[in-house]
């Protein structure tokens, strides 16, 4: 990879206006198929549909150290030019810096609501699967020892596997959600679905129109019922919000499918 401008936990200044959208940008993240887990493949597939619903090309570069690659230990990450910007928050700014925005029709009291329900999204879902990923025994077991390290040779793999388990831990625990029940978790889950539900009531799209907070919401709930896990609680909890399934249909048919 050619020598970047990071842009991660740094603000995105006003050089990046300088460029064009690449036609070229690059979309990194881990395998999908066989190495992706369940909170890193929500916040890929979210990026994947605001750039999508943004209308600007990427490719997709599968790396199997995506996460060590990004400039802020997270996945996904864009390159646009000399640039390297991860995850979604930073590459909203960064498309925004370039004068595209999803959220110009947006009311002051609009954009705080928006920026409310984006918080709760990555302080409670996130939090949520990466429990149930890392925490809950049967999943580490069955399926997140077994795809976190199946790209690397052993013993690197389960090294890796259990130095990412104390890292995911460590943040539970400073956030109080390591001691949380399994049920407690579902219930976490619960009030964020019921308060998206009422966000949405009947209407296509959260705001009327496509927006960033669309797109992450697609990309947890997609993620959550196309993922197979031990245990179906997290997908029981989400299903029950029928506006929600249906807004993940909307956006999955617009985006995602080959009509679309």
């Amino acid at each position: 990879m050619p020598a970047s401008v990071l842009l991660g936990n740094i603000a995105v200044n006003e050089m990046a206006q300088e460029e064009e959208w690449s036609d070229d940008t690059k979309l990194f993240m881990p395998y999908d198929v066989e190495q992706i887990l369940l909170a890193d493949n929500a916040n890929c597939v979210a990026v994947q549909t605001f750039l999508k619903m943004c209308n600007l090309p990427y490719k997709v570069d599968y790396r199997k150290n995506a996460e060590f690659m990004s400039p802020s230990g997270r996945v996904p990450f864009i390159q646009c030019g000399k640039y390297l910007v991860p995850e979604l928050d930073h590459i909203v700014t960064f498309v925004n810096n370039k004068g595209k925005s999803l959220t110009s029709h947006l009311s002051d009291k609009q954009r705080s609501d928006m920026r409310a329900d984006l918080s709760l999204i990555n302080n409670v879902l996130v939090n949520a699967e990466l429990y149930l990923t890392w925490v809950e025994p049967v999943t580490l077991k069955e399926v997140t020892i077994p795809r976190y390290s199946s790209v690397y040779p052993w013993p690197l793999g389960t090294i890796l596997s259990y130095t990412k388990r104390a890292k995911v831990i460590s943040k539970l625990k400073a956030l109080q959600w390591y001691d949380k029940s399994i049920e407690e978790v579902y219930r976490e889950v619960d009030k964020v679905c019921s308060n998206l539900a009422n966000r949405l009531e009947n209407n296509q799209f959260f705001f009327g129109k496509p927006t960033e907070l669309d797109a992450l919401v697609f990309g947890h709930l997609h993620t959550i019922y196309t993922t197979k896990l031990p245990y179906s609680g997290l997908w029981d909890t989400v299903r029950s919000y029928r506006n929600l399934i249906s807004h993940t249909d909307r956006i999955n048919s617009l985006y995602f499918s080959k009509k679309g």
